[in-house]
């Protein structure tokens, strides 16, 4: 039986939740918009008639769906070239969803998307169901076919391992943009010493080219080494403007909720600079330069308008 014109509003109603929820879980933003495309087409082959909590079944389909393209991504990841980093979003992507607890904006930062990579798909979905969109572990429970106690214990273990990860204090959103603004000030002195001021002793940088970009495939671990590679990545060059095809234009914004680098060049977004800050300095740099996982941050970035001038044009 087709869909009625009420069936479609009732599922389209739901759009931005469950993209919010599939971004979470699968950290990309193109595969979140084809598992609620999946989910629409299970919607579609349904007797919707007979669902009576239509959200509640929604988000069991999605979510299974999520664990399903979860098993077989890490799979994928395991041939990935270099390092894997999520997909950034820019501020006002309808896709980050609710930011109005301090656990909802927590869930999207790109520093916890990174670290519940360590996750299982049980965990995270777990986590991402609990802490950002408030699902009682009774609901989780009949979301995963588990046990209300299984649920329990598996948000304690996922809660545990985010933790680990993230010991320091962060900074309030004032304090973390003019750190950013000293970095970049930093970074283009042609110095390294102010540089790794801003950093803490064990800080890493992390870039994602995808095989497309260069990138390192190893983190650089240390104040010192990652103040050295980032003198020479903001350092003028030939080379650096014939691989991107002239000189970007560097910007502040957010991403994922905190302060961000963004370069862009004629209208494109090649590369945002995600940096997790903390009360100590920035503990980690985050580089997503793959130009398969900036399309939709272009996109976003064209349909945003004036973003004001540059703060520098690098390279």
């Amino acid at each position: 039986m087709p869909l009625t014109v009420n069936d479609v509003e009732r599922f389209e109603a739901s759009r931005p939740r469950m993209e919010a929820i599939a971004y979470r879980l699968l950290g990309s933003a193109s595969e979140a918009e084809d598992a609620v495309q999946d989910t629409f087409l299970r919607w579609q082959a349904a007797d919707v008639d007979r669902i009576e909590v239509p959200e509640a079944w929604l988000t069991k389909v999605l979510t299974n769906l999520c664990l399903n393209q979860l098993t077989s991504a890490r799979a994928r990841r395991e041939t990935y070239v270099g390092q894997w980093l999520p997909e950034p979003l820019l501020a006002g992507d309808s896709m980050l969803g609710p930011a109005d607890t301090a656990e909802q904006r927590e869930s999207v930062s790109y520093a916890v998307l990174a670290l519940m990579e360590r996750l299982s798909p049980n965990e995270r979905a777990v986590y991402v169901l609990r802490e950002a969109f408030g699902y009682r572990h009774r609901e989780i429970a009949e979301i995963l076919d588990i046990t209300e106690a299984a649920c329990q214990q598996i948000h304690h273990r996922a809660g545990k391992h985010v933790a680990e990860g993230r010991t320091r204090t962060e900074v309030d959103e004032a304090t973390a943009r003019r750190i950013v603004e000293e970095f970049l000030a930093a970074a283009t002195s042609g110095r390294t010493e102010p540089l790794v001021r801003l950093l803490t002793e064990d800080v890493i940088s992390i870039g994602d080219g995808g095989g497309k970009v260069p990138a390192r495939a190893k983190a650089f671990e240390g104040a010192l080494a990652v103040a050295t590679f980032m003198r020479g990545l903001f350092k003028p060059g030939k080379a650096k403007r014939a691989l991107v095809g002239g000189s970007p234009e560097i910007h502040i914004t957010t991403a994922n909720g905190a302060p961000a680098v963004v370069a862009v060049f004629e209208g494109r977004v090649i590369g945002v600079m995600c940096m997790e800050i903390t009360a100590e300095g920035i503990a980690a740099i985050r580089n997503q330069a793959n130009p398969d996982k900036l399309e939709r941050a272009t996109r976003h970035w064209a349909a945003a308008g004036d973003h004001g001038d540059p703060l520098f044009t690098a390279f």
